[in-house]
This record gives C-alpha cells, sequence and structure tokens, in this order.
C-alpha cells in the first residue's frame, strides 16, 4: 500500500512542550496544535475510509519553502533549479516529528513502524509539503 498527499501552506517544525511554572502543568504549544491538526485534515481528505497501515514503514517527506520576495531574478531561479538549497530552519527532524506524530493513528498505528524516513528541503514560488507513505513488503 503507498499513499501521497500535499500540507499546503508554511512549512511548520513541532515545537517542544512547553512548562508553566505557576500551574507546574506541560503542555504544547497551539501552533504545533494547529498544524498537527492540518496534516490530520490534509491526509483525511484524500484517504478518509482508508485502513491503517500495519507494516514496516518508509517515509519520504519533501518540505518546499517560499522564496523570499527580496531575493533577485538570477539567485531566485538558481533556488528553483535546486542550485541552491535552503539552510533555514526548520530542521529536517523536526519537520518530519510534526508530520509523523500528527499521522499516528491516522494513516498507520504508530510511527514507530516507520524504518526508513528521507527529508528533503527545496525552494518553490509557494510553500507546502509533499508526503510519501508506503508499506514496505
Amino acid at each position: 500500500m503507498k499513499v501521497n498527499f500535499v500540507i499546503q501552506g508554511k512549512v511548520q517544525a513541532k515545537q517542544r512542550p512547553r512548562f508553566n511554572r505557576y500551574s507546574g502543568k506541560t503542555y504544547t504549544p497551539n501552533e504545533t496544535i494547529a498544524y498537527e491538526n492540518w496534516v490530520k485534515t490534509c491526509y483525511l481528505e484524500k484517504y478518509k475510509d482508508k485502513e491503517l497501515m500495519e507494516k514496516p514503514l518508509r517515509v519520504t517527506i519533501k518540505a518546499y519553502f517560499e522564496i523570499p520576495k527580496s531575493t533577485s531574478k538570477k539567485r531566485k531561479q538558481q533556488m528553483l533549479n535546486n542550485e541552491i538549497l535552503p539552510t533555514v530552519k526548520p530542521d529536517t527532524d523536526n519537520i518530519a516529528k510534526g508530520v509523523l506524530d500528527s499521522l499516528n493513528g491516522i494513516a498507520y498505528k504508530d510511527d514507530k513502524q516507520v524504518v526508513k524516513l528521507e527529508v528533503e528541503k527545496y525552494y518553490s514560488e509557494n510553500a507546502y509539503v509533499t508526503v510519501m507513505i508506503e508499506e514496505i513488503e
């Protein structure tokens, strides 16, 4: 089984849990909760009735960052040709964490099933993320 879908919008990382020193409780930042819900929505729009994957998984995540408006035409073309790649935040591991955690219990039972993971960063006219999940036979 193989699925792929697109997450439109700015690439976001999973943020660390925050600690409220007054209440002594830990909480997840609202931005992270909103992004994880958006990832779930994007997946479910395409694969609403799909059964959970249970086999080992190969996941490929490609994050496309919007080119800054102030970029020169020459540099912009280099970015679109992948001659210049984004070495900007968020880090690839945090991009993956946000996407994989969002899909727990939605696309697969648990992200511990992921045995192969590839995360790539590119520039594009618009920001978005593509995700491909494939069961390994």
